[in-house]
């Protein structure tokens, strides 16, 4: 064993990682085919579900937790605390685990099951803040920031706060530049759903850099469409619209703002796993409702990059997959 060891080629004893840390970023770029019309811009699709967790959020949390580190904020083996619909608590606990630190989870029953599994087999403890008929809203955002206030005020925790934490752009701004680089810089448009606001802002500024007149497109719930004026409402995009303009939103980043509704983000995210064998949740399915149109409006000769925010696998037990069957047996 020693001996083919010895043997093996430098390049690949060097592909050997220390830390499953080391994976987060640099996913992939793919093309759209079945699901682009022909009148249609080209649709890149960046594949973040191939991120640890299968979410994007891997990226920001790890941004937020090393943050906390170098400044000080957070000691070894501090509590960390944090507010979630559940993709970046799911990412934090594996960072914490990752790290050594105890972590306190605030979410809520409008989320995935398969999240808050997650979080918890990775070793989080979770508080439930109960949810208007399992939709997402600007009271429960508000219940669920009050709740994480509260472990923080009585544990002396590390409370990320993701809607306040500008820590969280660096990372955005290292998927801009991926992005910039997997196109070589062709690239006319991009096209982001808003929670944070921090991933649609991050590469965005990043992309401007390259390229001052990329189009920016920022993506919201319709029924909750308060980035672009309207009321505070109740939807089922897990990840976006938190129901109020967030700290974080740069509305100079922004040049259009796209609405979508749960129905629509839905369906699509059904057709893409259905047409082009990418398994998503409802926030791709809306940045891709976005995105073609905005390709449509572009032409051929344009290019778009949306973003597969995570893995479908997340919301298999949500009414976004799990559906009765209506194929009678034979």
């Amino acid at each position: 064993m020693e001996t083919m060891q010895a043997d093996r080629p430098a390049a690949q004893r060097a592909q050997i990682q220390s830390s499953i840390l080391q994976r987060i970023g640099r996913t992939p770029l793919l093309r759209l085919s079945r699901i682009v019309p022909a009148d249609c811009a080209r649709i890149l699709i960046k594949v973040e579900s191939e991120n640890p967790t299968g979410s994007m959020k891997d990226r920001m949390a790890l941004a937020m937790i090393e943050a906390g580190e170098r400044s000080g904020r957070l000691k070894p083996g501090g509590r960390v605390v944090e507010y979630t619909g559940g993709s970046t608590g799911v990412s934090l606990a594996l960072i914490c685990a990752a790290r050594g630190y105890p972590l306190s989870i605030v979410t809520s029953d409008a989320f995935s099951l398969e999240k808050r599994n997650h979080m918890a087999a990775l070793g989080a403890e979770l508080t439930i803040v109960p949810s208007n008929g399992g939709g997402m809203d600007e009271a429960l955002t508000r219940n669920m920031i009050g709740a994480a206030r509260r472990i923080t005020d009585q544990t002396g925790a590390f409370w990320t706060d993701q809607l306040n934490n500008a820590d969280q752009l660096p990372a955005y701004h290292a998927k801009g530049e991926e992005i910039w680089q997997q196109t070589g810089g062709r690239i006319d448009a991009f096209v982001q759903s808003t929670g944070t606001a921090a991933s649609v802002r991050g590469v965005g500024e990043a992309l401007r850099r390259r390229r001052p007149g990329i189009h920016i497109v920022a993506v919201e719930p319709s029924e909750s469409a308060v980035l672009s004026g309207g009321p505070s409402g109740v939807h089922k995009i897990e990840g976006a619209g938190a129901g109020f303009v967030v700290p974080l939103w740069d509305p100079s980043m922004v040049d259009e703002i796209a609405t979508v509704s749960t129905d629509q983000a839905m369906a699509m995210a059904r057709r893409l796993a259905q047409t082009e064998a990418l398994f998503a949740g409802t926030s791709t399915g809306a940045n891709l409702v976005a995105a073609l149109d905005v390709g449509r409006r572009l032409g051929p000769d344009a290019t778009v990059v949306t973003v597969m925010c995570d893995s479908g696998i997340k919301y298999l037990s949500t009414g976004l997959y799990n559906r009765p069957q209506t194929r009678a047996a034979a």
